[in-house]
């Protein structure tokens, strides 16, 4: 096998940028391949109480997406794929309103998201590294570091595709921990 077939891996040795960058794209390959080659029903499902499905945390995960490289790290609205007056945390909105969008529609949205959040962070990362300050600021402490907006978001894709774990195998069996070797997505744009 040849370094190819695990394009997903970050690097063996490397900077901090190289394996911070590196796990982030990690978790959103295997997310990508959790949430892969479903019918609306499959991107639908759902695991006891819980309203979460696979739909809703591919939309929810474009949209954090663009905020955290649009608003949290530059202070610019989330980008055209959003209706700020939707963007309410507290309704969850991007959750229940999946369950309405296509299978098409939610893949090309996250590719699509993940694209530009891959380019902004490049951008970012050449005029100053992980350690200049973000946009965002926690009141009375000062402005978060690019370091910690990206550690933040590798949280975010971590509790995620745990429940993507959960609700890909309650869609058709689908369980694994990486994508089998030399994987690449199939729906959507066939981007990860």
């Amino acid at each position: 096998m040849s370094e190819n077939d695990y394009w997903w891996e970050p690097p063996l040795a490397g900077t901090d940028e190289a394996h911070l960058v590196g796990a982030l794209d990690r978790l959103r390959v295997t997310f990508r391949w959790k949430t892969d080659d479903l019918d609306s029903a499959g991107l639908n499902t759902r695991i006891g109480a819980s309203t979460l499905t696979l739909g809703g945390l591919l939309k929810h995960l474009a949209r954090v997406e663009d905020e955290t490289f649009n608003w949290k790290l530059r202070g610019r609205a989330p980008g055209p794929d959003w209706d700020e007056s939707l963007l309410d945390d507290t309704d969850h909105w991007e959750f229940t309103s999946a369950a309405e969008d296509s299978p098409e529609f939610l893949y090309d949205l996250w590719d699509a998201a993940v694209a530009r959040s891959r380019e902004r962070l490049a951008a970012v990362l050449e005029e100053g590294g992980l350690d200049q300050p973000a946009h965002l600021e926690w009141p009375g402490r000062g402005h978060l570091s690019v370091r910690r907006v990206v550690f933040d978001l590798v949280e975010e894709y971590g509790r995620h595709t745990g429940h993507a774990d959960l609700l890909r195998e309650a869609a058709d069996g689908r369980v694994g921990e990486d994508p089998p070797a030399g994987w690449h997505p199939v729906s959507g744009s066939g981007r990860a």
